[in-house]
């Protein structure tokens, strides 16, 4: 049996804080490594929506260029000075005490990893304004579909369908496990 990849410094700090506090959704680390893989091909700002304990950061950190540059946004104060106090130090990572709608002031993005549900269902509309050409927009937490159209729990998953299907973005399903995927759209 071969051995997972060692899980970077900062995440496992993630992880730590998401015990503490005892925060069930949290990033998967499947997830969180093609975070890395995809902000390490970016330069420029990187962006996510719901910070929530930071683990989605800490996997983007992780892979960020230097000069690269991380803003996340939460919502609740308590989760915001604990991930602040966790990148303590880190001039690279601003977390905002914002709702995820307030990113679109620092746009546009090279990378925004859309990890609320509500940013998501904003679908591609308000997501495309926010990114620069050639920039990746990362959705996660879809169970797999092998079918046409994309089907959950019974129905159409109209939200995975516009994101799949809008001429702004070439988008592609990625399964991270047999359980998951993860939906990345580039802005053309």
């Amino acid at each position: 049996m071969s051995v997972p990849p060692e899980i970077p410094a900062v995440v496992a700090r993630a992880h730590q804080l998401s015990r503490r506090r005892g925060f069930v959704s949290s990033c998967r680390n499947e997830t969180g490594r093609l975070l890395a893989s995809l902000s390490a091909s970016r330069t420029g700002t990187l962006a996510e929506s719901g910070t929530g304990c930071g683990v989605g950061s800490a996997w983007l950190r992780s892979g960020m260029r230097e000069g690269a540059r991380l803003l996340t946004a939460e919502h609740d104060p308590a989760l915001v000075e604990a991930v602040r106090e966790m990148f303590a130090g880190d001039e690279s990572v601003t977390v905002l005490e914002a709702d995820w709608k307030e990113l679109a002031a620092e746009a546009p993005f090279a990378l925004l990893f859309l990890d609320v549900r509500e940013a998501k269902r904003a679908g591609p509309d308000t997501a495309a304004d926010l990114m620069e050409p050639g920039g990746f927009v990362v959705l996660d937490d879809f169970t797999p579909s092998s079918t046409w159209p994309p089907m959950y729990q019974g129905r159409v998953d109209t939200m995975r369908m516009q994101w799949l299907t809008d001429p702004r973005f070439a988008t592609v399903e990625v399964m991270v496990a047999s359980d998951a995927s993860v939906l990345i759209a580039t802005r053309r």
